[in-house]
């Protein structure tokens, strides 16, 4: 078995933690959790969990782009929302599904707090990479 490379970011936040692992060549990547983070560590959308689900789907594009991946490659995503009701996970659950054309496989999961004071959402993802891609079939939104 081939060791996992562990890897930073060259554009996001450098929080002196690794963003992710990949295992071999043109297999998977494994997503530490991503936080909602501007260039300089701040938070985006303090306590507003629906900007921060923009803000951390954009933070994950570049980290695939920086690895050769993109969305279409996500097999599984788990999101963890500081949230105290279902009415707060439903509406993560909409702003996540806004973001994509087809919403891969998802679970919404609430927890009592994430790092960052203000932060509401962290997003960790599953990743295929180009020639390790899993062929799908598209699923609509609304269609699970």
């Amino acid at each position: 078995m081939t060791e996992p490379e562990y890897f930073r970011s060259a554009t996001l936040h450098d929080g002196g933690f690794a963003y992710g692992a990949q295992t071999a060549p043109g297999a998977l990547i494994f997503t530490a959790g991503i936080s909602p983070l501007d260039v300089d560590g701040a938070i985006v959308g303090a306590n507003d969990p629906e900007a921060q689900v923009r803000r951390a789907v954009e933070c994950l594009d570049v980290l695939l782009a920086e690895r050769g991946a993109a969305r279409s490659g996500i097999v599984k995503l788990t999101v963890y929302v500081a949230a105290a009701g279902a009415d707060e996970l439903g509406a993560v659950w909409l702003a996540l599904d806004t973001a994509f054309d087809a919403t891969p496989p998802s679970i919404v999961l609430g927890v009592s707090a994430l790092p960052y004071p203000g932060q509401r959402v962290e997003i960790e993802a599953v990743v295929a990479v180009s020639g390790g891609h899993i062929p799908h079939a598209p699923v609509e939104r609304g269609s699970v």
